[in-house]
């Protein structure tokens, strides 16, 4: 064994220091020389210390202890930059970053966030703002940028090692019933009446019937050929591109009762032009979340449905509608414009033919809720009649 006086080792080399501690150092793979982060108080643990290295070096293990010492702040942004994010997406990610992962991380090294630090940080933020969803999702994105990290070999383990802390348990979603949503069509007036239909019916997300023209509508067919999306940012500007999935350019089949509705606005509210917008204000403009929100916000309290139930949630009674006429998983998938590849792996080609018979059936599920409401309408008059004449 070497002495403590400074005798280079075969690796590494020891050396007593005036305290009377022991100071180890040793060759990386690089050819400098690095020190023990700490000193050690024999010989013996400073070579069982240089002994673990050189079998990490031998292994491919080893990390090069100043790797980590970059900006988590610099490091998290320039993620975001890179990552070729849809603008929707690069939003959220830049508003998680700034409202709950820099404050407590942003000024860190990569090397200093570690799973106490971690642990900490959630249970913080789930006290401090109460919206479990929000903390599900800031998670994420914390542990995806710190696993870029460990695939950079700027740390060797991620941090991020809490079990179930990414999972969102997102309180289950309203759905509408037929006559809720023919009341909506009603309230929201003429303009934004088949709007409403084509979100529950299609069901077409909001920013997909923002860049939906003339051309992509067939009212002789009964069919809507979805190829681009517009989605607002919380700035106001649209954005359009390719929908939010590669599933979301498809073809819907509308069921037949829309037809009217499909033509009247045809007819009467969407662009001249050739290529007009299918949807736009009073005034000729696209429409934005803003001036339709509040409308909605209106027709939403005029029907009685709860402050949750969001546009968006109209989806919903597409889904169910779509499933009690007996359309498989992967009929509903491709119908809603949704994608994964597990899904692809297992669940069959939904063709277009399918999908005719899939809208066939949300026509006659439609039809025959409104035949009920309106015959117990009918019967309700009729009882009223009748103690009247009592």
């Amino acid at each position: 064994m070497a002495n403590s006086k400074g005798k280079r080792r075969r690796f590494g080399a020891i050396r007593k220091l005036p305290s009377g501690r022991f100071q180890a150092r040793y060759p990386g793979p690089d050819g400098a020389m690095r020190p023990a982060p700490v000193t050690f108080e024999t010989a013996g643990d400073a070579d069982d210390w240089l002994a673990e290295k050189q079998t990490e070096i031998r292994r491919g293990d080893w990390q090069d202890p100043d790797a980590g010492a970059v900006n988590f702040g610099e490091y998290a942004l320039r993620w975001v930059k890179e990552r070729g994010l849809s603008p929707t997406t690069d939003e959220l990610y830049r508003r998680l970053l700034r409202l709950h992962i820099l404050p407590a991380f942003g000024a860190l090294e990569l090397d200093e966030i570690t799973p106490p630090r971690v642990r900490t940080w959630r249970a913080e933020r789930l006290e401090a703002t109460g919206a479990e969803t929000t903390v599900a999702k800031s998670y994420r994105l914390l542990k995806a940028i710190l696993e870029t990290a460990v695939e950079d070999e700027l740390i060797r383990r991620n941090p991020c090692r809490i079990r179930g802390a990414g999972k969102e348990s997102a309180e289950e979603r309203p759905v509408a019933s037929v006559d809720q949503v023919d009341a909506l069509a009603d309230a929201m007036g003429p303009r934004w009446r088949l709007m409403v239909y084509l979100a529950a019916y299609g069901p077409l997300r909001p920013e997909e019937q923002a860049e939906l023209r003339r051309p992509d509508v067939d009212p002789v067919q009964m069919t809507v050929v979805v190829t681009q999306a517009s989605p607002e940012l919380t700035t106001g500007r649209r954005v359009t591109g390719d929908p939010k999935s590669a599933a979301g350019k498809r073809v819907v089949v509308l069921p037949g009762f829309l037809h009217k509705d499909v033509e009247r606005h045809l007819a009467w509210f969407a662009e001249k032009e050739p290529n007009g917008l299918l949807f736009v204000g009073e005034k000729g403009a696209p429409f934005r979340r803003s001036t339709f929100g509040r409308k909605w916000r209106r027709a939403r309290a005029k029907v009685g449905l709860p402050e949750n139930f969001r546009f968006y949630d109209l989806r919903h009674t597409g889904h169910t509608l779509a499933t009690q006429s007996g359309a498989t998983l992967k009929d509903t998938m491709v119908r809603a414009g949704q994608s994964s590849e597990r899904a692809a792996l297992i669940y069959q080609h939904s063709t277009i033919e399918r999908q005719r018979e899939v809208a066939a059936g949300i026509d006659a599920r439609v039809r025959a809720d409104r035949r009920k409401a309106a015959e117990q309408g009918d019967a309700e008059a009729s009882g009223t009649d009748l103690a009247r004449d009592a």
